[in-house]
């Protein structure tokens, strides 16, 4: 482990009540090019609910940032800390950004760290009171499509997965999603850090998860705001018309008016009640 994570990890555990952060792999991360620095490997971020409120469900949390940067405060601690005083615990996970410089193929690097983070929180369900078959993922904007990328392409591992724990979620929230790398349809700013700038039309595809839904996509809740200015609504519309097509339970709720980001600014209950009752309705929530 490394000495500067290995530190924060021990000052945490040392506090009460702490949360902590470990990191995502014990060895070697997979697809690297070079040694990373210790702010740019990938961590898992621990909240824990009281014991009188756990309910065995679990969250692991993307923040957004265009694939550029994570909004990690407010879409990531901020969100575990909500989740974690409604009982259910929440995993925030920083997961490298995509780049040419570390990665050997940067496209699947997000990926191969959201499966990590599922096979984690399954692995060590146990431990930390957790029910594995009530695991669920939300991710925001380009945090969004990290969580829907890892809903639709389960299939495949991306990592070493010896003990052949199951990648699927079993829900997902996603909220003002980046869901397509179509041209006419996303933010180009996460496609182009992603993909590149002139990706080929097959990595096109590959990551226009509304073309990768199937029968066995894990049920989904989507929430967006029709005045998005950064990423359009019409991500959210087409994934959910996939979701439908493909009889796959499904729950859409769109705010006239809020624009990206919305979560950091309306009270927290007008946007977290409605997704805790998905939550309950699809009975991974007592």
């Amino acid at each position: 482990m490394n000495k500067t994570i290995l530190l924060i990890f021990i000052c945490f555990a040392a506090t009460v009540n702490a949360q902590q952060i470990i990191p995502l792999y014990k060895d070697s991360i997979p697809g690297t090019k070079v040694n990373l620095k210790p702010e740019e490997q990938p961590t898992l971020e621990i909240y824990l609910p009281k014991n009188e409120k756990a309910t065995g469900t679990s969250m692991i949390i993307f923040p957004g940032g265009a694939y550029q940067f994570l909004a990690y405060k407010e879409e990531g601690v901020a969100i575990a800390k909500a989740f974690a005083e409604k009982g259910i615990a929440a995993f925030v996970v920083k997961y490298r950004l995509p780049s040419d410089v570390t990665m050997k193929n940067k496209s699947i690097g997000p990926l191969q760290d959201a499966q990590q983070a599922i096979k984690m929180v399954r692995l060590r369900a146990k431990e930390w009171g957790l029910n594995p078959k009530a695991v669920g993922v939300i991710g925001f904007s380009a945090g969004g499509h990290v969580a829907s990328t890892l809903g639709t392409h389960f299939k495949t591992n991306y990592i070493e997965n010896s003990e052949k724990t199951s990648l699927r979620p079993n829900f997902m929230i996603l909220v003002y999603p980046v869901i397509s790398m179509d041209s006419k349809l996303t933010h180009s700013g996460s496609r182009e850090s992603l993909l590149g700038s002139h990706p080929v039309e097959n990595q096109v595809w590959t990551f226009s998860n509304e073309q990768q839904v199937s029968f066995d996509t894990p049920p989904t809740y989507l929430t967006h705001t029709g005045d998005d200015a950064t990423v359009s609504v019409d991500n959210s519309i087409v994934f959910y018309k996939a979701l439908q097509n493909n009889h796959v339970d499904a729950e859409l709720h769109l705010f006239p008016k809020g624009d990206h980001g919305f979560t950091q600014r309306l009270p927290i209950n007008e946007w977290l009640d409605p997704i805790l009752a998905f939550i309950k309705r699809e009975r991974f929530l007592q």
